[in-house]
């Protein structure tokens, strides 16, 4: 009776605390939630002030009455959950289920699993905090009255297996629409002019653009607007006007929230929200290192703060020093994020220590948590270097009454760029150092030539995750914690598919938006769902009762609810007819969406239960048995290619194969590697012939 008992929700987590806390203590995992609203029915008492009902998580059973056993056992029990609503709510139900009274401090938290962090949170032991479990309650509830009250309506007039929900069909909408504005989007016309110039022949040539006159830009709009000004300065000389020389600072970036993460490691690493999240959750949770055993490497990854503690600033300023020199050391005043829903107890996402390096750790890590846990190092420590620095040049050229432009900068001081660049949604290149001659104003330049280009604007570009989840924090949809889950739902509802790295609405993802846009306007509107997440921090805050927030939020959805039971017709989704025939009855078969993606089968069901996948052809011939090479997808998504012939033949490769074919023994090439250093090589395995392109 004399251990002190401790909960967490992780197992590993557990490991890693008991590890620091010694033989006083004991301590348990619950494995996430022990319990929530019951599936099978809504759970919640609309009538009784939307009281909700829990039930413990079928399965959690024997791990409550495991802990029940333990807790009795204990002179006190400490709930450590996760440090944020769903981490207070958890520690909420198991007062409720262990008897702790509510006024009884009972709850610990920490930022980061080290000794140092538990050890102290033994000495700050609080109440749970009501306000934190009721904004949780309060968005559970609201979540569910969505769900449940809305799925069951588009099964009945749509297709049974869908959903609705708060965030995702907003997030779904975002998507739609910006695939609707791609599919309107009208393309205008515009030109460029571009004089190639330099002081003599034997000097490097440099790029000037066409701007306009002295006093106003000149759009170039159509062909005759150019060929006219062509005209114009055909035997006009070309006179340095204007030199402007300058410098430029680009700051370092700051250190990640769960949001940028997420997109970061989309654009770095081609991760997934899901497996960013699942990787990060293993960092945090604790990695057995190979000389110290069981150790938490990250901070806490469900925070919007970017704030730094001073003891973790302190040792990477001064790994910054010993690394690098004092002068790439930042010295200008921190910024942080002040948004009024930051969680300012939390900090930004960072290594629990610097001095663990990604490559002193390397070797106790997987592939993916060394990446990982490398890109969350370097952003953290690139957060506290200098900036970087540039020479710029801003250079007008006079020919006629024409103005053409040059600019030009040069890396001088690097900063934090030596250590790490941010990605870029764009996929482009870092800017490349623009280098100008030595000129002079009144100087006059030589012309090597003129050259005009007609460009046509472009529609925006489809979403990929990153740009999805930054669209999602900048409109305050949601929370960062809840990006992950929300993408993975609508993809494996069939709302979207995933092209490369985009996001496009299926069929039904379109028809689902335009119903709940119709119907339900309010649940839809970006700018009310946004209001609704600052009324439930407003409940974190004790602004607010959670109840009056709910019954708000519910007498206008129930009427809209009401209206498009009544309203809503039986909607027929027609299935696509191929050209494919059904070797069984004859018939034309459809494309069917199930479980895994797309499929044929035949429209006879349930006479003809003929059906098969859709293969993507790749033109090229197995070097086996001269059977057809397919694209496929592992278990887990990922693209490779096979013959047609599996199992009879089992040549596969991850490699996509191309239609050019091997000089040496005629059979058909693949490549690897990517767009800077591309590598082709025979799919002959008897042939070693490769060549670079």
């Amino acid at each position: 009776m004399d251990k002190t008992l401790v909960i967490v929700e992780s197992p590993a987590k557990a490991k890693t605390i008991e590890k620091f806390l010694g033989k006083n203590y004991s301590v348990e995992a619950t494995i996430g939630h022990i319990r929530d609203l019951p599936k099978s029915q809504l759970g919640i008492d609309i009538e009784n002030n939307f009281e909700p009902k829990y039930i413990t998580i079928r399965g959690k059973g024997p791990i409550l009455d495991k802990i029940k056993k333990e807790s009795k056992k204990a002179k006190r029990v400490l709930l450590a959950t996760d440090p944020d609503r769903e981490g207070e709510a958890i520690s909420w139900h198991l007062a409720k289920q262990l008897n702790i009274d509510e006024n009884v401090k009972c709850r610990i938290e920490f930022n980061e699993i080290t000794k140092n962090a538990v050890k102290n949170s033994l000495k700050n032991i609080r109440e749970i905090n009501k306000d934190l479990v009721n904004s949780q309650q309060a968005r559970r509830i609201i979540d569910r009255l969505v769900g449940y009250k809305i799925s069951p309506l588009l099964w009945k007039k749509i297709r049974k297996g869908l959903s609705a929900g708060r965030v995702q069909s907003v997030a779904t909408r975002i998507i739609v629409d910006r695939e609707k504005e791609i599919q309107n989007f009208v393309p205008e016309e515009y030109w460029s002019i571009v004089a190639f110039l330099n002081k003599d022949h034997r000097k490097t040539i440099f790029e000037a653009n066409f701007y306009g006159e002295k006093d106003k830009k000149i759009e170039l709009k159509n062909e005759k607007q150019v060929r006219e000004i062509l005209d114009y300065l055909k035997g006009q000389d070309y006179i340095v006007d204007n030199i402007k020389k300058g410098t430029k600072k680009r700051n370092p970036p700051l250190p990640f929230t769960t949001s940028s993460l997420q997109q970061e490691a989309s654009r770095k690493l081609n991760f997934t929200s899901k497996k960013t999240m699942m990787i990060a959750q293993q960092l945090y949770e604790g990695i057995k290192l190979k000389k110290e055993g069981l150790v938490g490497l990250i901070t806490y990854i469900r925070t919007d703060s970017t704030r730094i503690s001073d003891i973790a600033k302190d040792e990477c300023r001064n790994y910054i020093i010993d690394e690098f020199g004092e002068k790439y050391l930042n010295n200008r005043k921190e910024k942080t994020n002040k948004s009024g829903k930051t969680q300012d107890a939390h900090e930004g996402i960072r290594p629990t220590s610097t001095n663990k390096t990604p490559d002193s750790i390397k070797d106790s890590l997987s592939r993916d948590q060394f990446r990982l846990y490398k890109l969350i190092w370097e952003r953290f420590v690139a957060s506290q270097m200098s900036e970087a620095i540039y020479d710029t040049i801003s250079v007008n050229i006079v020919s006629g009454k024409y103005v053409f432009r040059s600019n030009g900068s040069k890396l001088i001081f690097p900063g934090f760029l030596l250590l790490y660049k941010e990605g870029r949604d764009d996929n482009q290149e870092e800017d490349k150092d623009t280098i100008l001659p030595e000129i002079k104003e009144g100087e006059r330049l030589i012309l090597n030539k003129l050259e005009e280009k007609q460009h046509f604007t472009s529609p925006p570009p489809r979403y990929t995750e990153a740009t999805l989840v930054k669209t999602l924090e900048e409109q305050g949809i949601g929370r960062p914690s809840t990006y992950a889950p929300t993408i993975s739902t609508i993809i494996n509802r069939g709302y979207l598919t995933k092209e490369k790295k985009f996001l496009i609405p299926t069929e039904l993802g379109e028809l689902v938006t335009d119903l709940m846009k119709e119907y339900f306007s309010d649940i839809m509107d970006i700018e009310f769902t946004a209001e609704l997440e600052k009324r439930l921090d407003l409940i974190e805050e004790g602004s607010v009762d959670w109840n009056k927030i709910i019954e708000e939020f519910y007498q206008p959805f129930e009427k809209s609810l009401k209206y498009a039971e009544e309203d809503i017709g039986e909607i027929e989704i027609k299935d696509e007819e191929t050209d494919i025939i059904c070797e069984k009855c004859g018939r034309n078969m459809v494309i069917k969406h199930g479980r895994f993606g797309k499929f044929l089968a035949c429209p006879g069901f349930p006479d003809c239960r003929n059906a098969k996948p859709i293969y993507k052809e790749t033109g090229a011939t197995c070097p086996k048995c001269q059977g057809e090479i397919i694209e496929k997808k592992s278990k887990k998504g990922r693209i490779f290619y096979g013959c047609k012939n599996y199992p009879d033949c089992d040549f596969t490769t991850w490699d996509k194969p191309i239609k050019s074919k091997c000089p040496v023994c005629g059979n058909f090439m693949a490549e690897k590697g990517n767009k800077k250093d591309k590598l082709l090589y025979c799919l002959n395995e008897d042939c070693q012939h490769q060549e670079k392109q």
